[in-house]
This record gives structure tokens, C-alpha cells and sequence, in this order.
């Protein structure tokens, strides 16, 4: 399992981080509502190499059958390893390349808020809590964790769909093969 989950995991991971470093080039174009679907399909699509390494696992080493957890567990690493890529595509561009992405989108954030007619408590304190998350942000054990919960979800869900539809039980009772 350990070569197809780091074969699959390590495609994976420079299809997100690629496709996540070209989608920044034009996020301020697009829109972050825009932004935001064009970030969720790109790990979608990245996320799909999950369902070839556990199909590449149950063929080529297992002999066509794989049950649910094995499946899960192939699925999982694909989709850790993955993350890993991500973060630290994101820790390289991030804090040498654009150190100031975040601050932007917090300011948004706070517009946002202060623009969308709430009551003056609860804009200070949503305002408040945008402020806190952007300090939190600048650790980069923080920024980390934020960022590998980013695609994490998005991993699970594929992973679940395609130990799902992947497993195969070994057949209780083999019926023998008969020659001609």
C-alpha cells in the first residue's frame, strides 16, 4: 500500500499546489465568491487521484478485492499526504510571496460585516473576532492548521464516496473456473 498511497498522494499533491498557485495569479479578477468555488472545484479535481490509487491498489495488489476500512485507509493517506503538499505550497507562497494575501481578505471580511446593517454590538464584536483571527493567522502553527482543514473536508468526502463504491468482499463460496 505504501508505494501506490505515496504515488498517488505526491500526483495529487502537486495537482493541488499548482492549480492553487495559478488560481492566486488571478483571484483578485475573479471575485472571492468566484475565487472560492474555483479553490473547492481545483480539490475536487485533485481529490479524484484518491479514487484511482485505492482502485490502482485493490487491482494491482490485492487481487480485485478490498474491503471498506482498507479502502478508507488507502484513501486517507492519499488524502493526508495531499494536504501536506498543500500546506506547505500554501506556508512557501504565503510568508514569501504574498505576506500580505491575508490582510486583504480579513479587511473584506470587516467591510463586510460593518457594511451589512447589524447592530453596533454585534458588528464589534464579528469585527472583533475577524481581528483576533488575523493575529492568530500570523503564527505559523496556526496558519497551518487553518490550512490543512482547508481540503481536509473535501478529502474525507472523496475518500468516503470511493471506499464506498470500491469494495469488494471476497466471495464466500468461489465457484471454480471451468476450462474448455
Amino acid at each position: 500500500m505504501k508505494k501506490t498511497v505515496l504515488t498517488f498522494g505526491l500526483i495529487s499533491g502537486v495537482i493541488i499546489s499548482v492549480l492553487m498557485g495559478g488560481s492566486l495569479l488571478i483571484a483578485n479578477k475573479i471575485g472571492s465568491g468566484h475565487s472560492m468555488v474555483l479553490g473547492y472545484t481545483i480539490m475536487v479535481a485533485s481529490f479524484l487521484l484518491v479514487y484511482f490509487g485505492i482502485r490502482s491498489y485493490r487491482d494491482n495488489t490485492l487481487g480485485g478485492q478490498i474491503s471498506f476500512g482498507r479502502a478508507f485507509a488507502c484513501g486517507i493517506l492519499i488524502t493526508f499526504i495531499t494536504c501536506v503538499c498543500y500546506v506547505a505550497s500554501w506556508e512557501v507562497l504565503y510568508f514569501n510571496f504574498m505576506p500580505h494575501f491575508m490582510d486583504s481578505y480579513f479587511a473584506a471580511q470587516i467591510h463586510k460585516v460593518q457594511s451589512s446593517g447589524l447592530d453596533p454590538a454585534t458588528t464589534a464584536s464579528q469585527v472583533a473576532a475577524i481581528q483576533h483571527s488575523a493575529q492568530l493567522y500570523q503564527n505559523p502553527f496556526v496558519n497551518m492548521a487553518y490550512t490543512f482543514m482547508e481540503p481536509l473536508p473535501v478529502g474525507l468526502i472523496m475518500t468516503l464516496i470511493s471506499a464506498a463504491m470500491l469494495r469488494r468482499k471476497v466471495p464466500l463460496n468461489p465457484q471454480p473456473i471451468a476450462q474448455s
